[in-house]
């Protein structure tokens, strides 16, 4: 799939281990059963975040991989059909299955739903997790068979008979009987020195979770330097959560309701769990709380905020992805508008509930980007009326 190089893709996110109107679990570093919500992660549930998606423009719906949720190819498989031309970023992870059967299904997906697979490779940052699937290798190790794994893929999608005879991957004559049509990109993040190569190599858009911008800056120039060094050119997204709402006010005080729900064993406990994370980015995330943590300011949501309009407190309790943009939706429409100057190119966003946070953002933030020129992805006939979500215009 190609997206217009004037224009931002917007992605949005499939709670497949549950939703609320609270902050779900869930992410990198949480234990089996430790996810769930409110909201049952039905295909019904999922296919009406879907549609709302299509109906404001969004390129795709991240749908991730874990022991922690429902498995992303058979998810997204069932909601193709009840889609008319969403594209799902699906995380997989290399080496828990084979590159050859790896791209056999891209590649199905692709013909059956042309230009609506996208593809985000997961190395896999937590070794316990990791040893649930029967994968006990190290972190710089997955990151080299990742390397090989894409390596094999890569031919295959090219139509090429592959014979790989590597240290973690071994494939003899392999080949596709059907190539994608279109091929899908490959979407990457890592933040560790073993990651940069491999995404340089590989990826087709590098993702990193939502920092400050002068950080997410400092890791553009990273990956763009490797890419260059190897003659290729990148694309940048970024993983953040939203709050966005009529005032700054609202928004503030929706942040606020969150973390009043939050008792502090939950947190205690979900910060136990990921500290045992080996990855990077994870480390990155828990300290932008960690001071808050240690005085107990992070009841204050203000306490939270590292950076204008950006808020921590998603990852108190959840993995991965911790930090939201909070604010009015000019306020968010800014930030946004800041990260697309440094070089991000697309977002991928969630909020809690999904469905809920997507039309506040759909209908508040979206025309402020259209009319900034940020954004002209192709929106759905609206229908006649309006969401209960905000006024009619």
């Amino acid at each position: 799939m190609t997206t217009d190089n004037s224009s931002l893709a917007l992605h949005w996110f499939l709670p497949t281990y549950g939703d609320s109107r609270s902050i779900v679990g869930g992410g990198h570093g949480t234990r089996v059963g430790a996810a769930g919500g409110d909201r049952r992660a039905s295909i019904g549930y999922l296919s009406s975040i879907g549609r709302a998606a299509e109906e404001f423009g969004f390129t795709g719906a991240l749908t991730p991989a874990g022991a922690w949720c429902e498995d992303a190819w058979l998810t997204t498989a069932m909601l193709a059909r009840e889609t008319e031309k969403l594209a799902f970023l699906i995380a997989f992870r290399p080496g828990l299955i084979s590159p050859t059967l790896a791209a056999q299904m891209s590649a199905t997906f692709s013909n059956h739903a042309p230009g609506r697979l996208l593809l985000n490779v997961v190395t896999g940052g937590e070794a316990h997790e990791q040893r649930q699937y029967g994968d006990h290798l190290s972190k710089d190790e997955r990151y080299a068979r990742t390397d090989e794994f894409l390596t094999v893929v890569r031919g295959l999608w090219r139509g090429e008979s592959v014979t790989h005879q590597g240290t973690h991957i071994q494939v003899e004559d392999a080949s596709l009987p059907f190539l994608p049509d279109p091929t899908p990109p490959l979407y990457f993040g890592g933040s560790s020195p073993a990651a940069g190569p491999v995404a340089a190599d590989h990826s087709d858009v590098y993702l990193t979770w939502g920092e400050p911008t002068a950080a997410v800056a400092k890791k553009i120039e990273w990956i763009r330097g490797l890419a260059a060094e190897r003659g290729r050119t990148v694309r940048f997204g970024i993983r953040l959560h939203v709050i966005t709402r009529d005032t700054s006010e609202e928004a503030w005080k929706q942040a606020g309701a969150l973390v009043e729900a939050l008792g502090e064993d939950a947190v205690a406990t979900a910060q136990s769990n990921l500290a045992r994370s080996e990855s990077v980015g994870q480390r990155a995330m828990l300290a932008l709380h960690e001071e808050s943590r240690r005085t107990g300011s992070w009841k204050d949501p203000r306490a939270l905020e590292i950076s204008p309009n950006l808020w921590a407190g998603v990852g108190l309790v959840r993995g991965g992805a911790g930090t939201a943009l909070v604010g009015s939706h000019t306020e968010v429409a800014d930030r946004i508008a800041e990260y697309a100057a440094i070089g991000i190119d697309e977002f991928v966003l969630s909020g809690y509930p999904h469905l809920e946070e997507l039309y506040w953002f759909g209908e508040g933030v979206i025309p402020q980007l259209r009319s900034r020129g940020l954004f002209s992805g192709s929106a759905a006939a609206r229908a006649t009326g309006h969401t209960p979500f905000l006024p009619a215009r």
